[in-house]
């Protein structure tokens, strides 16, 4: 065996470990995306369609002069190319609890002459959004994330209009990962309902609706 191919299988066997440990321990403590690693956020996985960038956008169903809130938008992979497809009479709200990501949001929305992006550091579940009846709410591999995960969907529930959505994307590589009957659990406490279920039980998006009445 030489000497690379051991390197390169001992930094292989070094990456599970990790891996290993963060999910272990990122069931017992809240640990959001380091902002170092938020390079490695702003791709899309190479193992699944589902997790990328143009497919969730594709499944939320926009239309111009919409308004959405892209909770935990990280680096913004997701945030600038909705702000492009609402428009400049639509908005987006980006929240992030890590003031270091937002800031690369705001760089990415100066650089993309963008007007339309609002900024917000908070939490989801804490109490502190506006109830601006929204039409779109994203939650991209964040749900784990969320330190009480029961109160973030009622509060995003009352934040949308009646009708309006909240799409949350799940992918098994994610140390936080919510397996879908854990996202449907704790969505149906809040009044949402399923509308579509994109890819499978590894990696999927769910969009679930706000009823009209």
């Amino acid at each position: 065996m030489t000497y690379p191919l051991i390197i390169f299988i001992g930094l292989i066997a070094l990456g599970l470990v990790l891996a290993f440990v963060w999910r272990f321990a990122a069931r017992r403590y809240t640990l959001p995306c380091p902002v170092w690693l938020r390079w490695l956020v702003e791709l899309d996985n190479p193992f699944t369609v589902t997790n990328r960038a143009g497919a969730i956008i594709e499944h939320l169903e926009l239309q111009p002069d919409m308004k959405v809130l892209d909770i935990g938008c990280g680096p913004s992979r997701l945030t600038i190319p909705i702000a492009v497809r609402v428009g400049p009479q639509g908005e987006v709200t980006a929240v992030d609890i890590q003031p270091g990501m937002l800031r690369r949001v705001r760089e990415k929305a100066q650089a993309a002459n963008l007007n339309n992006i609002q900024f917000l550091q908070l939490g989801a579940g804490e109490g502190k959004l506006a109830r601006d009846l929204l039409d779109r709410a994203l939650l991209v591999s964040g749900l784990g994330e969320i330190p009480d995960r029961a109160a973030a969907p009622n509060e995003v529930f009352e934040v949308l209009k009646p009708g309006g959505m909240l799409s949350v994307t799940e992918v098994i590589f994610d140390p936080h990962f919510q397996s879908r009957e854990t996202v449907l659990r704790f969505a149906g406490t809040a009044g949402f309902r399923e509308k579509n279920f994109f890819g499978n039980r590894f990696a999927f998006t769910l969009n679930l609706e706000k009823p009209e009445r």
